[in-house]
Parts: C-alpha cells; sequence; structure tokens
C-alpha cells in the first residue's frame, strides 16, 4: 500500500486531497502548522495514519517536520500543498519557496513528488537578487514560479523520481474564496491522480499540469542557469544543500 504525505492538509484543497487518497485505502500522512489545527485535520479526514506538526514558516521548525517524516518511515509520494497567499512577504516566501527546497533537501527521496504552483507564476520573475530571510520584494507569483523551477530542477536531478508541479486552478476553497469559477473535484483531482496512477501520462517528470493535461508555463522555469541559482540562494538561506 502506497503512503503519502502532504503538507498543508488541515484544510482546503490539501486535505480534499487527502481525504480522496484515503478513501481509496492509502495510507496518508498529514501535516498542520500547530497542534489545534493537526487535530482539527485528524478529526475530518478520518483514517489518517497520523499528523506531523510544523510551522513552515520557520526554518528550524521546518527541519523538524523532514526529521518527523522521516522517522515515520520513507513515503512513495510527498505533495508539497502548503502555501500562503494573503500574508507578510517573509511568511509567503519562506512557506511557498523555502519549505518545499527544505523538505524535499531533506526528506528521505520519494518515488513521486508533486509542487503546487499556480496560474499566477505567469506574472511571476525570477527575482533571485531579492532573496533575503525577509521575503524582500518577492511577491506571491514570484514564488509560485521559484517552486516550478525546483521542481524542474529536481527532475533533472533526480531521474529515479517523478516530479511534477500542478496548477490546481481558481478552484472555491480556503485560498480561492467561495466564487472561485473552477470546479472544486478538479482543484485537488491532479494531486491524487499524480500521486498513485500508473497511466502513463501521470508518470513522467519535469511537466506542469492543470487538470490531469500539460499546461503553458513560465519559460524562465526551464533555464537551468536560473535553477541552480536558486537552489544556490535557497541552499545559503536554509543552511542545507541540495543532495547531489
Amino acid at each position: 500500500m502506497a503512503s503519502i504525505f502532504f503538507t498543508g492538509s488541515a484544510d482546503g484543497l490539501g486535505q480534499l486531497a487527502a481525504k480522496a487518497l484515503i478513501e481509496q485505502g492509502y495510507q496518508v500522512v498529514l501535516h498542520a502548522r500547530n497542534a489545534e489545527r493537526a487535530r482539527h485535520a485528524m478529526l475530518n479526514a478520518p483514517g489518517a495514519a497520523h499528523v506531523i506538526v510544523g510551522d513552515l514558516s520557520d526554518i528550524d521548525e521546518t527541519k523538524r517536520v523532514a526529521e518527523a517524516a522521516n522517522a515515520w518511515g520513507r513515503f512513495d509520494a510527498v505533495i508539497h500543498n502548503a502555501g500562503v497567499y494573503q500574508a507578510p512577504a517573509r511568511t509567503v516566501f519562506m512557506v511557498n519557496t523555502l519549505a518545499p527546497y527544505i523538505l524535499t533537501c531533506l526528506i528521505r527521496r520519494p518515488r513521486r513528488l508533486m509542487y503546487l504552483s499556480s496560474g499566477m507564476h505567469l506574472q511571476g520573475w525570477a527575482s533571485l537578487e531579492s532573496f533575503t530571510a525577509a521575503g524582500g520584494r518577492i511577491s506571491y507569483s514570484d514564488t509560485k514560479l521559484h517552486v516550478l523551477m525546483l521542481c524542474k530542477a529536481v527532475a533533472r536531478k533526480w531521474p529515479d523520481v517523478y516530479a511534477n508541479a500542478v496548477d490546481p486552478g481558481w478552484a472555491p476553497a480556503k485560498m480561492g474564496g467561495r466564487g472561485a469559477p473552477d470546479d472544486l473535484q478538479e482543484g485537488y483531482a491532479t494531486q491524487t491522480w499524480l500521486a498513485v496512477s500508473d497511466d502513463p501520462r501521470a508518470k513522467v517528470s519535469g511537466r506542469y499540469f492543470r487538470h490531469r493535461a500539460e499546461s503553458p508555463y513560465n519559460p524562465q522555469a526551464d533555464d537551468l542557469m536560473l535553477q541552480e541559482r536558486l537552489l544556490s540562494r535557497c541552499g545559503a538561506l536554509t543552511g542545507v544543500a541540495f543532495p547531489a
């Protein structure tokens, strides 16, 4: 039975995707940023195997999340779902860019990796010169480009892993709001499909998906020099080097 770890699965699309996989019989480990949200997550996702607690806006806590994930065991899939939108620049940068970098580096390598990007990444800029612990002038759109760049770098460096990025669309979940126009189920269906499917279309790497189909993306993500600079800057800020 495949085991799957979801960051940011206390509510929203992360929890909906986790619940869908639990209902299919998979072993799912949740994540929440504090103990209260962890209790809420377990109550609302009956059948979840465990919940790991840690605030991804803090570098040390993010490292402890990786330690707890490794203590649980090796996962077949890790879904970097956690993200924030309306928050201070430092929090957006930490959660959306640095946390998935740290967890990718420190969690034992799974067979499949998914990174939640956004259609807003199309307006993003790599902004690597702005990398500071305070977030600088980095926007939400920039961070969602960063995570796609990270995904592309992982796919290139780890050929034994299926690493892909997902645009969930503007779904009527917590972040998108009730008035969002996209289909709620389509907002999480791609994550569950990429996590476990044997469909040849899902067993690929370095791709950008929206609603289970490959989608156009910001061409900056394919710039190998920018990818390497991203890894280097993230490593310098976090003290975590990308594994060979």
